[in-house]
């Protein structure tokens, strides 16, 4: 039966695209009276600025409207994030120094503990995305996250991204792009992670020069040369780590670096040591390339796969006038780029979480929930190579039988430390039965309700299969849509 549910919800939704245009389908006149104060397209849009817009926030964009809600959340400092703040005190690691944590992990005889540090990044991570008022500021954590990719498999990194993370990525994720490639240059674990602690004179390591110019700043088209990578490379020896006192800090050393004038990108560089380098980055973080580059990326993340020309440029040109100020380049991309917004389909972590939040699930973050992103192929911190998680809609589409399974165990409760209360759901609902139900479900999850033709014929798919109106058809229903095409989009 419970099979039947999801076979049957996805069968009858699969012709259910997300809503960009309006909320006002032909919807049964039982839907929650929240979806009717909704201005067009707007659970669209927090679909792609949050990990799945609760009540309270789609309550508050009804209020204040959408843009006023975009500025609240750009001045993410002045959002009241206490509670979330709370649930993150029990991950002591996360305020540890790169020795304590080294220290922590040592195990002596029996060598390093590989996971309890990343574990506890991870199971961080979901919770703030869970838990968190700063929902696009985590958002932007999650898109530099990507940008800035750091393995935590290779070497020294399972305990350096979290310092990297608490000092690079997100003190940045929405301030100048300047001070976030700087930092991002001078972070220990992005060091390691590119080889760089292998990058000195008589033997050049070019694996970071190159990413800082292909994949962080000016883009794969951005007028570089292999030429420019190498005098870069010969830029960035010496830029290493400490692998004794003071452990995993940022160091440099002159012994190691190799003198002489270079040439990047049109500079002249006298020798300078350290200097050399950060006089590139300073060229860097404001060149029209990275400008470019950044904010089509931005588009892609916020807008569609295939963001319209003119308004990338328009961000672009905004991140030239502020000095790579993100959050003019992202008032372009989310004010002006709504009417071109297009369904993006959701990554393991959107999928998951948008779940939990938009059914207000209660969840400590913990392993058993993270099996599901290592089942679905997007664990945090554990994509192997340097451009990140994949960005685009058909990377993901070929993997649904894991997010199946997890609708299932959810509406079960079989997540140790993850329980929906679907008591609790059908209480708010004051359903009577089956219809009912799904008019109360279906905009809350789908952001519109269902024609009454698909509703219907959800119902007696499951009355076909022998489902009653009970507790136990409403846990089918909530996998049946958590399972449907339609969910898997934002």
């Amino acid at each position: 039966m419970k099979l039947a549910g999801l076979v049957a919800g996805s069968a009858v939704l699969s012709s259910c695209a997300p809503l960009y245009d309006s909320l006002a389908r032909a919807a049964s006149p039982a839907g929650p009276r929240l979806a009717g104060r909704l201005n067009s397209g707007d659970f669209a849009l927090l679909s792609r600025l949050t990990f799945g817009p609760r009540l309270d926030e789609l309550a508050q964009v009804a209020e204040i409207g959408i843009q006023a809600w975009i500025e609240e959340q750009l001045a993410f400092e002045s959002v009241d994030d206490i509670a979330c703040d709370l649930r993150l005190r029990q991950f002591k690691t996360l305020g540890l120094s790169a020795q304590d944590l080294y220290d922590l992990s040592d195990k002596l005889f029996d060598n390093q503990d590989r996971r309890r540090v990343p574990d506890e990044l991870r199971q961080a991570t979901l919770v703030r995305q869970v838990y968190s008022r700063r929902q696009l500021y985590e958002r932007l954590v999650e898109f530099w996250s990507d940008h800035f990719n750091i393995s935590v498999e290779k070497g020294d990194c399972f305990y350096l991204k979290t310092v990297d993370d608490r000092e690079v990525i997100r003190p940045h994720a929405l301030g100048r792009f300047r001070d976030l490639v700087w930092a991002s240059a001078h972070s220990p674990a992005m060091l390691v992670y590119l080889d760089n602690q292998a990058n000195q004179k008589g033997t050049p390591n070019e694996n970071y020069a190159r990413e800082l110019l292909e994949l962080h700043t000016l883009g794969v088209d951005g007028g570089y040369s292999q030429q420019d990578v190498m005098e870069m490379a010969r830029c960035l020896t010496g830029w290493t780590v400490k692998e004794h006192f003071w452990r995993g800090q940022f160091t440099f050393k002159s012994a190691l670096h190799d003198d002489g004038t270079k040439h990047v990108l049109g500079l002249a560089l006298e020798s300078g040591g350290q200097m050399e380098a950060e006089s590139v980055l300073e060229r860097l973080a404001v060149h029209p390339s990275a400008a470019l580059f950044l904010s089509r990326k931005l588009a892609q993340r916020f807008v569609s796969d295939a963001p319209p020309e003119a308004l990338v440029q328009r961000a672009a040109q905004a991140f030239i006038q502020t000095g790579g100020q993100i959050q003019s380049v992202l008032r372009i991309l989310l004010l002006d780029g709504a009417s071109s917004a297009r369904p993006k389909f959701k990554r393991p972590v959107d999928f998951v979480v948008s779940a939990l939040r938009l059914l207000e699930v209660r969840t400590d973050g913990g392993p058993a929930l993270q099996d599901y992103f290592i089942r679905m192929g997007q664990r945090y911190f554990a994509w192997p190579t340097p451009d990140g998680y994949p960005d685009r809609s058909e990377a993901w589409q070929g993997n649904l039988m894991p997010r199946w399974q997890f609708a299932l165990d959810l509406v079960l409760d079989e997540i140790k430390g993850t329980r929906l209360n679907l008591p609790g759901l059908l209480a708010a609902s004051g359903a009577a039965g089956i219809e009912s139900f799904l008019d109360w479900l279906s905009p809350r999850l789908l952001g519109q309700s269902l024609v009454l033709a698909e509703r219907d014929r959800l119902a007696a798919a499951l009355r076909a299969a022998g489902a009653p109106d009970t507790p136990e058809t409403a846990g089918v229903l909530v996998a049946g849509l958590l399972a449907s095409p339609a969910f898997q989009w934002r």
